[in-house]
């Protein structure tokens, strides 16, 4: 997740700016329709399984499935994306979920199967979402990187908001024809990663190589053994443990909340998109509009009342009420999110990027998926609306202790220049190295600059 490479005052990127990168362009593309297509499938089999089973447990299970293969191995399969050319392992990856889902897809498959079928499509997110996180520093670099940033976020919720919606309308009657779709954004994906990004060398030659265990324990080393690091990690995680919830229930909230069937789909719809609506609104403005140093100041605050904003839930509110509160959570992410990712990358070692990723989303899944596990057990023996108001209170509490563990920015800018010198020291002995041995780079994997001449470095 990456700060600002100076501590002078700096000016935001455009949207233009970052847009300008042709490879920018071809992973932006390329993901926001595949998040449409597994949002659409996600809400299609959540509401699926909550109709036939009438069991919240079961549907919130449901939706944290895809969050299992993060929490049993996301950072050893992401370890896999810094071994091998982060291209190759992206269109792997997309062609095998490919498959998997159009299985999926089979009509009469029974539910166990079918989420069998998606834990394993689940699978390759890790190393395929640790590959393109690692490939956008190198794609983007200062200010055009966090607004990259906040652009593919921004993306991720409106892709969210319309396969939600889309998904929620097909679960009633064609619920198999949303994983179809899921299918081919998959394929969509891979033929944009082939076409669009330049072929690059793995992060780590053949000789830094050990076992695939002993380079994913020097990653959780340096994510939580460093504090600037460690501070971010712990502020990131313990927000989304809270701000998921909305999401995670919405299918059993429109229940409670809708005695007429037939609403209960669009009201489970309009709960799943508030949340992803705030998050875009506020990403784009904040990340176009809001200066850097501004940003950085403002994630403390939005921590603390991401999940203030839910706390009115203990008043059992209606959909459009439930709905504003998810908004508001929302937007309190978009706040967080970015910010706190342009910190995190800039005291990242380049050769640790997959890696921590894969740490950062493996805990962002286990404490998701906790979240709302723990909050729908909850709602199974008490009234939801009293669970989710009280769950809100407690992350409040929660959120004002863990914010005092955040480091000054003076912290922040020793780390960045620490950093900064490792890096060089790297880059400069890999040169060495390669003029001691007499080679060159192959033309294919020469990363040309692509940052135009107005933007400046973070």
């Amino acid at each position: 997740m990456p700060v600002s490479d100076e501590s002078h005052v700096e000016r935001s990127a455009t949207f233009r700016e970052a847009f300008s990168s042709t490879e920018y362009r071809a992973v932006f593309s390329a993901s926001a329709l595949s998040w449409i297509g597994d949002s659409l499938a996600k809400a299609a089999v959540t509401a699926l399984v909550y109709n036939q089973t009438q069991s919240v447990v079961a549907s919130a299970a449901t939706f944290a499935i895809s969050f299992l293969p993060w929490v049993a191995g996301g950072p050893i399969l992401a370890a896999i994306a810094e071994r091998y050319p982060q291209r190759n392992i992206m269109i792997i990856a997309d062609l095998t979920r490919m498959v998997l889902i159009a299985l999926v897809a089979v009509p009469r498959m029974p539910i166990p199967a079918m989420l069998v079928l998606l834990f394993l499509t689940s699978l390759f997110n890790p190393p395929f979402d640790a590959a393109r996180s690692a490939l956008l520093p190198q794609i983007l670099t200062g200010d055009r990187y966090v607004v990259g940033v906040s652009l593919q976020n921004a993306a991720n919720q409106g892709a969210q908001l319309i396969g939600y919606m889309i998904g929620a309308a097909l679960a009633s009657g064609h619920p198999h024809a949303a994983l179809l779709v899921d299918a081919g954004t998959f394929a969509f994906s891979a033929f944009m990663t082939r076409v669009g990004v330049l072929r690059r060398p793995a992060a780590l030659r053949s000789e830094q190589r050990r076992h695939l265990l002993r380079e994913t324990g020097e990653g959780f080393r340096l994510v939580f053994g460093t504090q600037s690091l460690r501070a971010i990690a712990i502020v990131v995680l313990t927000a989304h443990l809270f701000t998921v919830v909305p999401e995670g229930l919405a299918a059993a909230w429109a229940a409670t909340l809708e005695t007429n069937t037939t609403h209960r789909g669009l009201a489970q719809g309009i709960i799943m998109i508030a949340n992803p609506l705030g998050y875009l609104v506020a990403g784009l403005l904040i990340g176009r509009l809001v200066p850097p140093d501004t940003r950085r100041r403002l994630i403390r605050p939005f921590c603390v009342l991401a999940p203030v904003a839910l706390i009115p839930s203990l008043f059992r509110p209606d959909t459009i009420m439930v709905a504003v509160l998810a908004g508001i959570c929302g937007a309190c992410l978009a706040g967080i999110v970015p910010a706190a990712n342009g910190l995190f990358v800039q005291v990242l070692p380049n050769a640790y990027r997959a890696r921590s990723f894969g740490i950062m989303q493996s805990g962002l899944q286990l404490v998701q998926g906790t979240g709302v596990v723990l909050t729908g057990l909850l709602a199974s023996r008490f009234d939801l609306s009293t669970v989710v108001g009280g769950w809100s209170v407690f992350g409040a509490v929660l959120m004002l202790s863990v914010s005092t563990l955040w480091p000054s920015q003076h912290e922040f800018s020793e780390a960045i220049a620490r950093t900064r010198a490792a890096n060089a020291e790297a880059e400069a002995a890999v040169a060495v190295q390669a003029n001691v041995a007499g080679q060159r780079p192959p033309a294919d994997d020469v990363v040309p600059s692509i940052a135009p001449r107005a933007a400046k470095s973070m």
